[in-house]
C-alpha cells in the first residue's frame, strides 16, 4: 500500500512529512501537490478576472507545483522514508477533492496531510482542506496538527 502525504510548501505540510517520517512504517510514498489553474480559479473568484489568461503563467504554476512536489519528496528522504515518488496534480475541482480522487487512484492505505489550525469564522470563510479531506477520503486520514509556537 502507499502513503499519501498532501504537500504545499508550507511549514504545516512539512511538518506533516517529519511526522509521518518519524512514526510511520516504511511504505511506499507519494508526496502529492495540487496545484490550481488559472480557469478554476476564474470560475471560484470570477470578479477577480482582469483580462485574458496568459499560457506563460499557467506553465509557471504547474512548474512551481512540481518544484514544491519535487521539494516534499527530498524532504521525505531526508527524513527517512525511502521509497518515494512524487505528483503534482491539476485542481479541477477542489483541492481537497482532488487528493481523495489520487488517494483513491493509488490505493492509499494512509492519507497524511498538514493542518493549518484555523478556527471559527476563518475556518468557515477560508474551508478546511484537511477537514474535507477526513470527512471525504473514506480510508485513514492523519491530520498532523501546526507546530506550537
Amino acid at each position: 500500500m502507499t502513503i499519501l502525504v498532501a504537500y504545499d510548501g508550507s511549514a504545516d505540510a512539512r511538518a506533516a512529512i517529519e511526522f509521518a517520517a518519524k512514526h510511520l512504517t516504511a511504505e511506499p510514498t507519494l508526496i502529492l501537490t495540487v496545484w490550481e489553474p488559472l480557469l478554476v480559479q476564474l470560475k471560484k473568484y470570477p470578479l477577480a478576472a482582469t483580462g485574458a489568461i496568459d499560457p506563460d503563467t499557467e506553465q509557471e504554476a504547474q512548474a512551481q507545483a512540481e518544484q514544491h512536489a519535487k521539494e516534499g519528496a527530498e524532504l521525505a528522504i531526508a527524513a527517512g522514508l525511502s521509497d518515494v515518488t512524487y505528483r503534482a496534480v491539476a485542481d479541477n475541482e477542489t483541492i481537497w477533492k482532488t487528493i481523495v480522487d489520487v488517494a483513491d487512484e493509488v490505493g492509499a492505505s494512509l492519507v497524511v496531510t498538514g493542518s493549518r489550525g484555523l478556527a471559527g469564522v476563518r475556518s468557515v470563510l477560508l474551508g478546511s482542506v484537511s477537514n474535507h479531506v477526513l470527512h471525504h477520503a473514506h480510508r485513514p486520514t492523519l491530520i498532523v496538527p501546526p507546530a506550537k509556537a
